[in-house]
């Protein structure tokens, strides 16, 4: 699964590189790049909060170029920093609780598809998706890279976006509900897995 992606990554970064290009050599922050980037996520949570899942998905599509491009701009302008790589980890946080809160708004109000059931998974996955960030940062402190389970934020980006652009709410929502079902269990599990490699790796280290 994981070649899967890598080779969806990498071709993904192909055709954002002359944007990328473009933009290093007009001297644009990467800060700002991020700013954009989490503003559009969070308005695309907001779409999704209202009901409008297809446009909603859209939105994070496109405008996930930005989460991908804010860094290779860093590099190739020589601005990469220590607060640079701090403020888009803390903005990814931002923008992973506004897609998925706007997702809990939408099943919350009363209509057609409210479910409770929906609200509590759709809480998990916040939940989840914060603790797999965590856990890998906190490995990250004790010297360790715990780049490691079954879901990273790209996947997440793309299952939150793509399926609902094109399928919306058709079947009455059951592919949205299964794509966020599916982003709670491979979260938690990614969770367990990243705690069992940090187990491991320091068993017999002492604090």
């Amino acid at each position: 699964m994981s070649a899967i992606w890598d080779w969806f990554q990498k071709g993904y970064l192909t055709l954002v590189d002359p944007l990328a290009d473009a933009l290093a050599t007009r001297g644009v922050s990467p800060n700002t790049i991020t700013t954009i980037g989490t503003a559009c996520t969070v308005a695309s949570g907001v779409i999704f909060g209202f009901g409008h899942i297809s446009i909603a998905g859209w939105v994070l599509g496109l405008t996930a170029v930005f989460d991908v491009i804010d860094g290779v701009v860093a590099r190739r302008s020589g601005r990469a920093s220590a607060f640079g790589a701090f403020y888009d980890s803390s903005l990814d946080r931002i923008a992973d609780g506004a897609v998925f809160a706007g997702l809990t708004v939408f099943w919350a109000t009363e209509g057609p598809y409210h479910s409770v059931t929906m609200v509590a998974i759709a809480l998990a996955a916040i939940i989840g998706s914060f603790l797999t960030s965590y856990t890998r940062a906190r490995a990250d402190s004790l010297g360790l890279d715990a780049k490691v389970g079954l879901i990273q934020r790209p996947e997440r980006v793309v299952l939150l976006a793509a399926p609902q652009a094109f399928f919306g709410l058709a079947f009455n929502g059951a592919v949205l509900e299964f794509i966020v079902l599916f982003l709670a269990v491979t979260s938690w599990i990614t969770v367990a897995q990243r705690i069992t490699f940090v187990r491991r790796a320091t068993a017999g280290v002492s604090q």
